[in-house]
C-alpha cells in the first residue's frame, strides 16, 4: 500500500513538472504562432494592414487619426457628432437601406470617438469583406448629413451626456482630464458642451471631413479571414480618391501641458467619494510607456467581490481588505501621443479616505525604493497574460493593429513586447512617482481628505 501511494505521488509530480515546462513554453509557442502583420500603403498615403487568421469572420475598420483633441472650444464635440451621423444615410443608401443591408449580411457595424482617434469599424462572415469595405467607404466619403437628421441627433446625444452623468467613474475622469490638461485640447470633453451640441451645423461637420479625412492619417486595418491583397485591391478602388494633401498647412497636433492642480466637488448627500489621483505619465511611443503598464500591474485593481482577499499579490488589495478601506480601486495608464496619466480610481466611504490615500502614496513611494525582483516578475507575467487574452477575436486584434499603426506606424510584434516588458520599472517609478502631483475630487463626501499640498508634499518623501 505503502509503495504504491509513493508511486501514485510521484506520477503526480511528474505530470505536474511537464504541465508546468508546458505552460512555460506556451508563451513562445504563441508569440511564434502569430500571423504576420502585412502593411501596405496607397499613393494617397492611407495604409492598409491586416492579419490573416484564416477564420469564416472577420473586422475591417478604419482607424482615423483624428479625435476631440483637434477641436477647439467653438466646434468641441463635432468628431462625436459626425460619428453619430455616419449612419444616418449617404448618397447610395438612405438609413432604412443601410440597416437592412447590414441586418442582411448578419453583420455589425459601429463607430466610436475617443480623444485623438475616431473609429468605423464592421464585423462580418469573410466572404463578404468586399461589402464591408464598399459600406465603410460610403458612410465616411459620401454621407449626406441631412438638416432634419442633424437636428433628431441632437437630442440623442443630449441624452446620452444625461446618462454619461450617471455614471460617476466617467464623470471623475472629464474632471480629471479638465484640471490636470486645463485650457488645453486634452481637458475638453469628448462630447462637447451642451451649448455647442445645440449648435453644431452642417458646415462644421463638412469642415471637420475635409480638414481631418486625408489618406496619410486613415489607416484601413483588417484582421480574422482576410486576403491582404484582396484587401489592398479593395482599398485602391474605394479609398483612392481620398485626397493626400491639405489645402495649405496641414493641422498641427496641440500641444497639451499638464498641470499640478486639483478639483473638487463636496456633496455630503452621496454616500461614496470618488477619487482619482494621478501624476503625468508618458506618451505612446516613450521607452517608459511599458515599464509604466509594469507597474500599473503591480498596483492593481480590486473590489469587495473578489474572493483571496488578504492573499491577494497586490499589496495594496490587502491592506485595502483588511482595513475595508474602500469599495473599489483600479489603477490606470491612460495614454497619448506625448503625454499620459498614471495613477489610482478609487470609491471609499467617507471615513476612510484620508486613510486609503496614505495607503495608495505609501504603495506608489514603495514602487520606487522597495519593489521586489519576485513582484516585478510577477507582475510582467500578468502583463504578458493579459496582453494575449485581450487579443482573443478578430474584433480585439484589428482594433490593436489599427491603434499601433496610428501610435507607431507599424505593428509591433508580440514577441518585441516582451523584451520590452522585461525592461526595468524600478528608475521609470522614481522619475513618474516624483513629478508634480495632480489629483481631482469630483464626487461625494469629501470632508476627511487632506489638503492638495499635504498629498502633493507626499510625493516628494525620497526627492534627493
Amino acid at each position: 500500500g505503502m509503495a504504491s501511494s509513493i508511486q501514485r505521488v510521484a506520477l503526480v509530480g511528474r505530470q505536474l513538472l511537464k504541465k508546468k515546462l508546458f505552460k512555460a513554453s506556451t508563451f513562445a509557442q504563441v508569440v511564434l504562432n502569430v500571423p504576420e502583420t502585412k502593411v501596405t500603403g496607397l499613393q494617397n498615403g492611407l495604409r492598409v494592414a491586416s492579419e490573416d487568421s484564416g477564420l469564416p469572420t472577420c473586422t475591417v475598420g478604419l482607424w482615423i487619426d483624428a479625435g476631440s483633441r483637434y477641436e477647439n472650444e467653438r466646434n468641441n464635440g463635432t468628431a462625436h457628432f459626425l460619428e453619430h451621423m455616419a449612419f444616418k444615410g449617404t448618397r447610395k443608401r438612405s438609413q432604412l437601406d443601410l440597416e437592412l443591408e447590414i441586418e442582411n449580411m448578419g453583420a455589425h457595424l459601429n463607430a466610436y470617438t475617443s480623444r485623438e482617434q475616431t473609429v468605423y469599424y464592421a464585423k462580418a462572415f469573410s466572404k463578404d469583406l468586399p461589402r464591408a469595405v464598399e459600406i465603410l467607404a460610403d458612410i465616411i466619403q459620401n454621407s449626406t448629413l441631412g438638416e432634419a437628421e442633424i437636428e433628431r441627433e441632437r437630442g440623442v446625444i443630449l441624452r446620452e451626456m444625461q446618462e454619461v452623468e450617471t455614471n460617476l467613474q466617467e464623470v471623475v475622469f472629464d474632471y480629471l482630464h479638465a484640471t490636470a490638461y486645463q485650457n488645453t485640447a486634452l481637458g475638453r470633453t469628448i462630447l462637447g458642451p451642451t451649448e455647442n451640441i445645440k449648435t453644431i451645423n452642417r458646415g462644421d461637420l463638412v469642415e471637420y471631413i475635409t480638414t481631418h479625412y486625408k489618406g496619410p492619417r486613415i489607416v484601413l486595418a483588417a484582421a480574422g479571414g482576410v486576403s491582404h491583397n484582396e484587401l489592398i485591391d479593395l482599398a485602391k478602388y474605394h479609398f483612392g480618391k481620398l485626397p493626400a494633401t491639405y489645402r495649405g498647412e496641414a493641422p498641427a497636433l496641440p500641444p497639451c501641458k499638464f498641470t499640478g492642480s486639483e478639483m473638487c466637488v463636496r456633496d455630503d448627500k452621496m454616500p461614496l467619494a470618488h477619487i482619482a489621483i494621478a501624476v503625468e505619465a508618458v506618451g505612446w511611443s516613450h521607452p517608459d510607456t511599458i515599464p509604466l503598464m509594469v507597474a500599473n500591474t503591480l498596483i492593481g485593481n480590486w473590489d469587495r467581490s473578489f474572493g483571496g482577499g488578504v492573499n491577494l499579490s497586490s499589496k495594496l488589495a490587502q491592506v485595502a481588505c483588511q482595513g475595508n478601506l474602500c469599495h473599489s480601486f483600479q489603477s490606470f495608464n491612460t495614454c497619448y501621443t506625448d503625454t499620459g496619466l498614471w495613477g489610482l480610481y478609487m470609491v471609499c466611504e467617507p471615513g476612510t479616505v484620508k486613510e486609503m490615500m496614505d495607503f495608495t502614496q505609501m504603495e506608489w513611494r514603495s514602487l520606487c525604493t522597495s519593489v521586489t525582483e519576485t513582484e516585478v516578475a510577477r507582475a510582467k507575467n500578468l502583463l504578458k497574460t493579459n496582453m494575449l487574452l485581450h487579443l482573443d477575436g478578430s474584433t480585439p486584434i484589428c482594433e490593436d493593429i489599427g491603434r499601433q499603426m496610428l501610435c507607431y506606424s507599424r505593428r509591433m510584434p508580440l514577441h518585441e513586447l516582451e523584451i520590452f516588458v522585461i525592461s526595468e520599472v524600478i528608475i521609470c517609478c522614481e522619475i513618474c512617482v516624483f513629478r508634480v502631483l495632480y489629483w481631482c475630487l469630483p464626487a461625494g463626501p469629501i470632508e476627511q481628505l487632506p489638503d492638495y499640498n499635504r498629498i502633493r508634499s507626499g510625493m516628494y518623501w525620497l526627492r534627493n
